[in-house]
């Protein structure tokens, strides 16, 4: 029987009212239960018999995991938002242009009208589009479990493996924490991001990158960029964004810096592309990236 005719394995569904009624099933039923918001990844995971939860908790009941919304001057955004919210949002457009331009890339739009951010964002997917997006906007996020909330910065969310493994990501969630919301600080400077697939339109990433810069009289004063789909989890180029802050934002500078990430990154070898390529292709891109900033290009 193909994967897609196949029945999903048996499981026990409830659909709590509330996160605080959610936050309880999840802590007492510990990793044997699996979080439901969009189910774009978890329900064909679970066809594929890659997991097998015995409990499906579904968040789609509970009110306030969904908005888009400015506090002063940080983008909140609501874990339970679906991707066709934001990629349609005027909001994100004008404060948060690496996001959008990740969106705008990604998936289907029947995945698109299902999925939500806190859901990529989870799952912990090496190939996921909007981690690098949102590791270079410096975004946050808030979890929520029985000891409290707290907010995580992004850039300590995933961890990585000591051995890649194709398509598997770890986070720091715990079993009882459920994210609430993304919090991204809106910061003078302009992100944009770029992404390589097998072929135009839909397409897992073979490698991705996000960058924000400031530049202020011609240089970079401030500048971030993040890789993703070429290790367990997004990294940060430190190398690149250290050769980069100070200096004039020309082709060359950029075109030397951008090489720096294939010292950084050991990617793996998979079906979409090999080691090499992707390393190479990480640095195509940053240049892309970083080039399309300077020049104002959209």
């Amino acid at each position: 029987m193909s994967e897609e005719l196949r029945p999903l394995p048996a499981f026990e569904y409830v659909a709590p009212r509330s996160l605080a009624e959610a936050i309880v099933l999840m802590k007492q039923h510990g990793g044997a239960a699996q979080l439901l918001s969009g189910g774009t990844d978890l329900l064909p995971r679970m066809r594929k018999r890659k997991c097998a939860p015995s409990v499906i908790v579904d968040l789609n009941g509970i009110p306030g995991l969904s908005f888009i919304e400015m506090r002063g001057n940080d983008l909140h955004i609501g874990a339970g938002t679906r991707l066709t919210e934001l990629h349609e949002s005027r909001i994100v457009k004008e404060k948060a242009g690496a996001l959008a331009a990740a969106l705008r890339v990604m998936a289907s739009p029947g995945i698109r009208n299902r999925a939500t951010i806190g859901g990529n964002l989870c799952n912990g997917s090496k190939c996921a589009d909007t981690p690098p997006a949102l590791l270079v906007l410096d975004a946050s996020v808030t979890l929520r479990g029985s000891d409290g909330e707290r907010i995580v910065p992004l850039s300590e969310f995933f961890t990585q493996r000591e051995k890649p493994v194709p398509g598997c990501g770890k986070t720091v969630i715990r079993a009882d924490e459920i994210m609430t919301e993304v919090i991204i600080p809106c910061r003078q400077g302009s992100s944009t991001f770029l992404k390589l697939g097998r072929r135009k339109g839909s397409s897992i990433s073979i490698a991705s990158v996000a960058a924000f810069a400031a530049i202020t009289n011609g240089k970079f004063e401030d500048v971030r960029v993040a890789v993703g789909a070429v290790g367990s989890a997004p990294v940060r180029s430190r190398k690149v964004e250290a050769a980069l802050r100070g200096m004039p934002a020309n082709e060359e500078n950029i075109e030397r810096a951008s090489a720096l990430i294939k010292e950084e990154i050991e990617p793996i070898s998979d079906v979409r592309g090999s080691a090499a390529y992707r390393k190479e292709m990480a640095s195509v891109l940053i240049r892309r990236v970083l080039t399309r900033i300077a020049t104002g290009e959209r």
